[in-house]
């Protein structure tokens, strides 16, 4: 194979690349669309070590939720599972016990 034809193949591959790379970018925002929406109505806090999440059930039936913790420089945190009934209130917390502390908080349902 000579030079030319090594790089006109290496083009090729480029481009095809990029188009296949542009494809993923335009079903992009047709997927973030069809996002699963939460049931929970949930607020959450941090005091810069322990994070926390308050949440409502709006739904007609029973949900468990727990809040999730990203810790800097130290393992995530999981709170405990909480069971909410219809039109419940609880919350959940968890606490990063070393590192830079919280980098952000929110909850899973289950």
């Amino acid at each position: 194979m000579t030079i030319r034809n090594r790089v006109a193949t290496g083009a090729v591959a480029s481009v095809l690349m990029l188009g296949g790379a542009a494809a993923l970018t335009a079903a992009a925002p047709a997927s973030a669309s069809a996002r699963i929406q939460n049931d929970l109505s949930c607020t959450t806090n941090t005091d810069g070590r322990r994070g926390t999440a308050d949440c409502t059930n709006n739904t007609n039936r029973t949900i468990a939720f727990r809040v999730t913790v990203v810790c800097g420089w130290w393992p995530d945190q999981t709170g405990p599972w909480r069971t909410l009934n219809p039109g419940a209130r609880d919350h959940s917390e968890a606490t990063c016990d070393g590192g830079t502390g919280v980098g952000s908080v929110n909850w899973q349902e289950g």
